[in-house]
């Protein structure tokens, strides 16, 4: 399969636009530019800086030394932006996809795409891709525009429950959350709905009812298997979990719902 068969990312989807792609904008904490769609356009970036090395367009990671001083590469061709890994270090694209220097280039759909580039002690150094076409032209938002609020997700009361006695790590901010065991969850639902009379099946069934109705209306994250929604699969209920709290449809005071009493 060739570069021009290649399919690009939207949201982490495979898609093919209908039309080409036109013009890159790309960011940094240290720079911007723009770039016409011209073939075989390479715009390269890294911890040098434009000044110092003509090789380079935008800096990146300036004073971080795991950057390498070139460190990446977006080229045009076949109508489409390919960023490609030239450094040391991992470059990591949405969906986790991660991209080593010895990685094929992936193809940018049109709009917004975060890349991040590795650096020191932990840090990842954002690099902020924007592809316009002739559907979606760059977005710029004037001066005291409302702030657009993030897509929240409606739960029925019994929902929010259930969903916050699993994601109390979640909601805690804890490092790497885990889901609570459904077996734990019973437990603790027991304590606070004693009338109901559930099992870890019950809180197992009533969460798949969850992330199914949540997937047929719209949920980035996938929260059932593409062809089986088979049995338990915790990464499902994690991408649930943590898509319902990082779009604060779960919130730290839903805690208090495990304080109620019986």
């Amino acid at each position: 399969m060739g570069q021009g068969d290649r399919r690009t990312l939207v949201r982490g989807v495979p898609h093919r636009p209908s039309r080409p792609p036109r013009t890159l904008h790309a960011s940094s904490t240290q720079g911007t530019l723009g770039a016409p769609p011209e073939p075989e356009r390479v715009i390269r970036f890294g911890r040098n800086t434009p000044k110092d090395d003509p090789e380079v367009h935008l800096t990146v990671g300036g004073q971080d030394q795991s950057v390498s001083r070139r460190h990446g590469e977006l080229i045009f061709r076949d109508n489409l932006w390919w960023p490609r890994n030239i450094g040391r270090q991992l470059v990591r694209l949405p969906r986790g996809l991660m991209l080593h220097h010895t990685s094929e280039p992936v193809p940018l759909a049109s709009g917004h795409t975060p890349l991040f580039v590795k650096g020191s002690g932990g840090r990842e150094h954002l690099v902020e891709l924007f592809v316009a076409d002739h559907e979606r032209p760059e977005p710029r938002s004037a001066p005291g525009a409302p702030t657009v609020p993030p897509k929240r997700w409606d739960l029925a009361p019994e929902e929010r429950l259930i969903a916050v006695v699993l994601a109390q790590c979640y909601l805690r901010y804890e490092p790497d959350p885990r889901p609570v065991t459904y077996r734990e969850a019973n437990a603790q639902l027991g304590y606070l709905r004693l009338e109901d009379g559930w099992t870890a099946r019950t809180v197992e069934r009533r969460a798949g009812e969850l992330r199914r109705r949540l997937h047929a209306a719209g949920f980035p994250p996938a929260v059932i298997r593409e062809e089986d929604d088979g049995p338990y699969d915790a990464r499902l209920l994690h991408n649930l979990l943590k898509g319902l709290v990082e779009t604060t449809s779960l919130v730290p005071p839903d805690l208090t719902l495990l304080d109620e009493t019986p």
